[in-house]
């Protein structure tokens, strides 16, 4: 029997059954890739914007101003009283009574202690007795001799008694100067028991109480006066600066400033007396000595002080507020501020620092403006904007990282 044949011979069928699977295999992959492609497009993070321009940092500013400038010495110095006096008896005795209040202002002359004086009125009185016994004596003997010189030239009395009455004379004439001498030291010992004040100051704390014996060894005293007004200071400065302040010397009087330990405040205004006659080798320094009325008692003794004296006057000087100046590695300098409200950086050699002014050698120009507060923030390039002081944090030094 003939017939069609079938596709079960040989396991062969038609050209589109056998394509089927594959083509469908690669229809799914294109898929896949078109998606991912567009996922990649959709998740891509979108082009960075562009840095802003960091914003302008708020300082405080000056000027660089050109001024007569004082040249100021300043050295470390110890107030000491011109007068100083431990007040002790001179004489022992009982402490009768001490005049004085602890911390009273005396002037010289007033009475600060008494001792008890009647052993001592005694002995005074003891030697004026002897005094006017021996005077009554002296007179006789002069009686006698006056009788008796007439007599032997009547050779009524004999040579050996008149050249004896003279000798006797003699003898009590020296006996009357020992007895005004004992007299004079009864008189001063009595004097002694009145203690007085030698010169104007003021007492301390009473050492000793109304009561006691009293002696000239008592090592503590009864208190001790201190001249307050005036009052000297005792200070040093380097050798290199004497010269110039014996020039000021020869010139005239040289006016010195007493400062406070931290140099803020002034105590007083005096004048320098004297420099040293010689130098210590060992520091370098030359002590000098001011002396200032110390109308207030602003100074007290033994208290440290900082003193300034004044030799010249530098005339036309550059000078910018003690803050504007910084420190680095290198030497001094300070950030000026330019025509664009940038910063740079300028080495500046220094004179002088006094008061809160600087006077600048080198390195600035009269009317460039310099930052005095808020240079923590600043290094060269930095663009600032002025601000007042209440705007501007305190910190004024500049960090390590940022120095020049």
């Amino acid at each position: 029997m003939t017939g069609t044949p079938t596709p079960l011979d040989g396991g062969h069928g038609t050209p589109s059954t056998r394509r089927g699977p594959r083509g469908l295999m690669v229809a799914v992959l294109a898929l896949c890739a078109v998606g991912f492609a567009a996922y990649r497009h959709e998740a891509a993070p979108p082009p960075a914007p562009e840095a802003a321009a960091p914003a302008p940092v708020p300082v405080v500013t000056a000027a660089v101003r050109t001024q007569d400038v004082p040249i100021v010495l300043t050295g470390v110095g110890t107030v000491n009283a011109l007068n100083l006096a431990t007040i002790r008896s001179q004489v022992t005795g009982y402490l009768q009574s001490a005049d004085f209040t602890e911390g009273q202002f005396v002037k010289r002359g007033d009475v600060l202690a008494r001792i008890d004086p009647r052993i001592y009125q005694a002995r005074l009185e003891q030697a004026q007795a002897q005094l006017a016994k021996d005077q009554a004596l002296l007179a006789n003997q002069k009686t006698n001799l006056a009788r008796n010189e007439p007599l032997l030239q009547k050779g009524f009395a004999t040579d050996q008694q008149v050249v004896s009455e003279r000798a006797q004379i003699a003898q009590t004439e020296s006996a009357l100067k020992g007895d005004q001498a004992a007299i004079d030291y009864a008189q001063t010992e009595l004097d002694f028991t009145t203690l007085r004040a030698p010169f104007d100051g003021v007492t301390g704390i009473r050492r000793v109480d109304i009561g006691n014996i009293v002696n000239p060894t008592d090592t503590n005293g009864i208190v001790v006066l201190t001249q307050v007004q005036p009052i000297s200071v005792l200070f040093t400065l380097p050798t290199s600066d004497i010269a110039a302040v014996q020039a000021a010397l020869n010139r005239g009087p040289v006016a010195a400033t007493a400062y406070d330990q931290s140099g803020d405040r002034k105590l007083d205004t005096g004048t320098l007396l004297l420099i040293n006659n010689q130098a210590d080798p060992r520091s370098g320094t030359v002590q000098l000595k001011a002396v200032f009325p110390n109308a207030q008692r602003q100074l007290w003794a033994g208290s440290f002080v900082n003193a300034a004296v004044t030799t010249s006057v530098e005339k036309g000087a550059l000078t910018v507020p003690t803050n504007a100046l910084q420190v680095s590695d290198t030497g001094q300098f300070v950030y000026v501020v330019g025509a664009d409200d940038t910063i740079s950086v300028r080495p500046v050699t220094v004179k002088q620092r006094t008061r809160g002014v600087a006077l600048v050698a080198d390195g600035l120009k009269d009317g460039e403006t310099v930052v005095v507060q808020g240079q923590y923030r600043l290094k060269p390039g930095t663009r600032i904007t002025p601000a007042s002081p209440d705007q501007v944090p305190d910190t004024s030094t500049a960090s390590a990282g940022m120095l020049p």
